[in-house]
């Protein structure tokens, strides 16, 4: 008789074209945030899952409460399958995001096209992380066709609100009393499984001077010179954290960096007002409030230096890092085991400098880890970049590990 994973494998392999024009499909929706018009590519997953049979619970998070957070449409999915008497067994949830940046410029290929060339599917989104609403779907596919479970649950969670931070995505569905499941897979890359990642902290800081005419510099208070001091600051803390080391693998170090930066009226004109906004990555073993106090510190310090020159700070966001919390050890195991098998190597157990949704999810009590289709870095990937990439044959392979780990699991 044919060995289980071995048959959970063939199913893949069958409609493994099925799930490519699955992922193609949700490519050329865009969900560029922002702006963060989110709620059409739920509405056409929603679509394309009742075609699978797979009902999808739409969440849609109230319209002010969406505006107030900068975006302009949310509606999360949840879909739930229930094998056996009620109760029984554990709730695993997958969540994906698809959220994602704008594309930006310096394509060679549509970023909203789906288009594969040389074994590699192409567009925004594609490796982060519309490609896991691929891998967890089609597992669960998979797993429902072959293994046939009879006790626990599966839950599909496809948010939209990874790159503002999980609140109005994951944080919503886990504060309105949604969701609660045992275990938690949540998108990745194939090649690792992360249990511990970075937090983040966003800033925006606010720097006013004094308008004046340009003939006449005297009679302002330079904004933009007040800033680069100010800057300067930021930059040599900067320098200094490269001597704090993380005990985490995979991790190394916190840093800061300064991602905008705009002000001025015109040329002829000295800047009355500046802004710019910061992103300081925490590693595990820093106290977020900590970290936000010292960083204030080192602004408020190097606006005094310069005469005139005021300074507002408003937090952005704070995403704090994982840990690993020890009830994850089931999902290790599993998906180390299957991963070494179909991928042919090892697959460690480690964090990233990332930051990610699992968090809520652990802040939750809820033991998670990240593992989904990609490749063994954020850089192969290009995710953020132009040309964003996923090798298909990384899909496949993810697609039997996810489905082999849920029959473990389901057991």
């Amino acid at each position: 008789m044919t060995d289980p994973y071995q048959q959970l494998d063939a199913w893949i392999d069958a409609h493994f074209d099925e799930e490519v024009t699955f992922l193609q499909q949700l490519v050329r929706v865009p969900t560029d945030t922002p702006p963060g018009n989110n709620a059409p590519h739920a509405e056409r997953t929603a679509e394309l899952l009742h075609s699978f049979g797979f009902e999808a619970e739409k969440h849609a998070v109230p319209q002010q409460e969406v505006k107030d957070y900068g975006l302009e449409s949310i509606t999360n999915l949840i879909v739930r399958r229930h094998y056996g008497a009620p109760g029984s067994g554990r709730t695993v949830a997958l969540n994906a995001h698809g959220d994602v940046v704008p594309p930006g410029e310096g394509w060679t290929h549509d970023p909203y096209g789906g288009e594969i060339d040389n074994g590699s599917l192409y567009g925004r989104a594609a490796a982060v992380s519309k490609s896991d609403f691929a891998t967890f779907t089609f597992a669960l596919r998979a797993l429902e066709a072959v293994a046939k479970p009879t006790q626990g649950s599966v839950e599909l969670h496809f948010t939209y609100d990874e790159e503002f931070g999980g609140l109005l995505g994951p944080g919503w569905l886990l504060r309105k009393g949604l969701t609660r499941p045992d275990l938690m897979i949540a998108a990745g890359f194939s090649y690792e499984v992360v249990t511990a990642h970075n937090g983040c902290l966003q800033m925006e800081v606010t720097v006013h001077g004094k308008m004046a005419h340009a003939a006449i510099p005297n009679t302002g208070i330079d904004a933009l010179q007040g800033a680069v001091h100010i800057l300067e600051a930021l930059y040599a803390q900067n320098a200094l954290y490269q001597s704090i080391s993380s005990g985490v693998e995979g991790i190394t170090h916190p840093y800061l960096n300064v991602g905008r930066i705009e002000g001025g009226t015109n040329t002829n004109v000295v800047p009355g007002k500046v802004v710019f906004k910061l992103d300081r990555r925490m590693i595990p073993e820093e106290n977020p409030a900590e970290v936000e106090a010292s960083i204030r510190q080192v602004i408020a310090g190097a606006a005094a230096e310069r005469p005139g020159i005021t300074v507002e700070i408003k937090r952005l966001l704070l995403a704090n890092s994982m840990r690993p919390l020890p009830g994850n050890k089931p999902l290790v195991d599993a998906i180390q085991k299957h991963g070494r098998e179909l991928f042919g190597q090892p697959i460690k157990a480690m964090g990233t400098p990332l930051y990610t949704d699992v968090r809520l999810y652990a802040e939750a009590g809820i033991p998670g880890v990240i593992y989904g289709a990609g490749p063994r870095t954020v850089l192969e990937s290009h995710a953020k970049r132009n040309d964003e990439r996923l090798v298909l044959e990384d899909l496949r392979r993810a697609t039997k590990v996810v489905a082999r780990t849920l029959s473990d699991l389901l057991r």
